[in-house]
């Protein structure tokens, strides 16, 4: 796998676990007691979407945030297996 020249600072991409983190607790309807539960799922969801995908640091807010949460429902969707997303624009994700 090549390495991408324009990966995500780690500012950046502790912003996309937090969001993936609150996308996970929604959907468990914000039940206490799983928030590092949440956060470690999160964390595996991101370094496999950068991993995957690159999403650089270009990637703005709004377009990184729906890219995160449709990856969520697409591994809900797949029984919770990593799923492998490959948008490439936000015109081509999934709209629950």
């Amino acid at each position: 796998m090549s390495e991408c020249a324009d990966r995500p600072t780690d500012s950046q991409r502790h912003t996309m676990i937090a969001v993936a983190a609150y996308y996970l607790a929604e959907r468990r309807g914000f039940a206490p007691g799983q928030a590092e539960a949440d956060w470690r799922l999160a964390e595996q969801a991101i370094d496999a979407m950068i991993a995957s995908r690159c999403l650089t640091g270009r990637t703005d807010d709004e377009t990184r945030a729906r890219l995160i949460r449709n990856a969520l429902v697409l591994q809900e969707t797949a029984g919770g297996r990593a799923v492998p997303t490959t948008f490439d624009t936000p015109s081509e994700t999934v709209q629950p």
